[in-house]
């Protein structure tokens, strides 16, 4: 129902009981000690379930890491899949809203996270968005830039306009690009705001956008497109997507003979590009993330390892993302306990250091950290650059 997978009893208690622990053995909780309950809601099937499965493990690895340092079960999760679908996510935000959870993490995308916030955040429960990268999406209205900011509701992930500014700035100043061609989806607000960010900072430091070019997510045919542009004079093809379109653009761009530099977005991350472009067709291929594993700090390599050892695979962007996430939300459990307000001002209030950065909170619930531009050779990454746009 509601696409639930799992839940565990959680309630706070101060009194012995028993919850289910990972591998199937019951554990007692001391006398004195309370248990909290997280709710995780993300795409776990549908057309972006690899941004929400990663984002999933990150948060199971977080909350059991948490439950070894307290020695007992005392973080429990309920585990929500939308299908990557906004409907979905109205419906589970509102059993989660009455659910019994101290916050949720949760989901990966804008799209279904701005469908949850007000629900929850009427609710007063926290919510902590890994990776939702629309402008203004934790205000109450995204169009109005004057209006409320959710009090709930915290994201650990830059927005669009930030990170699409930076990939203008890498372009210009690394890249030596002076004219480049945007491509995006038409309907999504993640796309819309990325070309947006990047047309106008792109233009604003010296470069010449030369067209404009449009596709539907779903797309698998980028022919036509790519046949336009192919006769134009550019230096870089900016793709303001998500994997499952960017990878299919980049194989058909190469196979054409496009031999031009591509850009793009957090969107990129995803071992599902490298399976859709191929890796021979990954070099001179560049774009924003938070995250990346080129040389990883001590923090971050204990990180890298203990998610092998949990999943055998490597982490993901968005796996960091929401195990930084569920961290932030354990750290404000830590010190305010579970009152809402109280966990509100904490989290707030919070100088956070994680996998994928140091941090605190503007005004708008949004991190004040760095950009990241990575290069991939052969579908790999290669090489990491902190860029920061110009004004």
């Amino acid at each position: 129902m509601f696409g639930l997978i799992a839940s565990l009893a959680a309630c706070s208690s101060s009194t012995p009981s028993s919850t289910a622990t990972t591998d199937g053995q019951a554990s007692t909780v001391p006398d004195g000690q309370e248990t909290y309950k997280i709710g995780l809601h993300y795409e776990m099937t549908g057309a972006v379930a690899d941004y929400g499965n990663a984002e999933l493990k990150g948060t199971e690895l977080a909350i059991k890491q948490a439950n070894e340092a307290a020695g007992y079960e005392k973080y429990v999760s309920v585990t929500y899949d939308n299908k990557s679908d906004s409907t979905e996510a109205v419906t589970i935000a509102t059993t989660l809203a009455s659910d019994g959870v101290v916050g949720v993490v949760g989901p990966a995308t804008s799209g279904a996270s701005a469908a949850s916030y007000q629900i929850l955040n009427d609710a007063q429960v926290i919510v902590m968005s890994p990776s939702a990268t629309q402008n203004n999406i934790t205000l109450s209205d995204p169009n109005n830039k004057d209006s409320d900011v959710y009090d709930y509701v915290f994201r650990i992930c830059f927005e669009d306009s930030y990170q699409g500014a930076a990939m203008a700035q890498y372009a210009v100043d690394s890249l030596k690009a002076t004219k480049a061609v945007i491509y995006g989806d038409t309907a999504s607000d993640y796309s819309k705001g990325l070309m947006e960010a990047f047309d106008t900072q792109f233009k604003n430091i010296g470069g010449e956008i030369i067209a404009t070019e449009y596709y539907t997510a779903g797309d698998t045919d980028f022919s036509a497109v790519l046949t336009n542009i192919k006769g134009m004079d550019f230096d870089v093809l900016y793709i303001a997507g998500y994997y499952n379109e960017a990878g299919l653009i980049i194989k058909q761009a190469k196979e054409m003979g496009i031999e031009k530099v591509i850009i793009g977005a957090d969107g990129f991350d995803s071992e599902s590009l490298v399976e859709l472009a191929g890796a021979d067709n990954l070099n001179d291929v560049y774009y924003t993330t938070a995250y990346t594993t080129v040389d990883a700090s001590e923090a971050l390599q204990a990180f890298i390892e203990a998610y092998k050892a949990e999943y055998n695979e490597d982490p993901a962007m968005f796996a960091a993302l929401a195990y930084d996430a569920t961290n932030v939300l354990i750290k404000g459990i830590e010190e305010a306990g579970s009152d809402p307000a109280a966990l509100q001002a904490a989290i707030n209030a919070i100088d956070f250091s994680g996998v994928t950065g140091d941090f605190t909170f503007d005004e708008t619930h949004t991190p004040i950290k760095s950009v990241l531009v990575v290069s991939l050779v052969d579908g790999v990454q290669s090489g990491a650059e902190f860029v920061s746009p110009k004004e």
